[in-house]
């Protein structure tokens, strides 16, 4: 991560609002051999477990959702407005069907242990997962959200992952 300098989670400047809701996201797993990213725009970071956490949600059906599965690690790595139809692309499109790297002109890089993230975000988590399980509907205090969000009952995974890298770009 030459281009990137490492700060604590204390020193991190952006607001997380805006950068999961509006910015948006890619998450991305796997390894150099082989890993799938997509957009989110959905979860939240905090303190879990006397930790800096990040809380990510992922659909089942969703092609990143195997390389979750199978890797301990993940990224979230967040850009500047002008790559906005790259995460545009990577958020409609899935990687079983379209190389996305190629697709957008992304450049994977990789941190020392092989987890993937973008040359060109301007900022990247780097989380291991910690905790994960399904939405039910029976969880939901506001019913409503079952109906707006999950029509199909195709719930969310939720990942609590610790932050264990923070890097903004130098």
């Amino acid at each position: 991560m030459e281009k990137f300098k490492k700060i604590s989670a204390e020193e991190l400047a952006e607001n997380p609002f805006k950068l999961i809701g509006t910015d948006w996201a890619l998450v991305t797993s796997g390894s150099k051999e082989s890993f799938n990213t997509m957009t989110v725009s959905w979860g939240g970071v905090g303190i879990m477990w006397g930790k800096p956490s990040a809380f990510t949600f992922i659909r089942p059906q969703r092609y990143t959702f195997d390389f979750m599965e199978k890797n301990e690690y993940y990224t979230m790595s967040f850009f500047d407005e002008k790559y906005r139809k790259a995460l545009q692309f990577c958020g409609s499109k899935s990687g079983r069907d379209y190389d996305k790297v190629k697709e957008t002109g992304l450049t994977p890089a990789f941190t020392e242990d092989g987890i993937p993230y973008f040359e060109e975000a301007k900022l990247v988590l780097v989380c291991k997962k910690a905790y994960s399980q399904f939405l039910t509907e029976d969880s939901f205090e506001d019913k409503a959200n079952v109906s707006k969000w999950y029509e199909q009952k195709d719930f969310h995974k939720m990942y609590i992952s610790e932050i264990k890298e923070i890097h903004v770009k130098d």
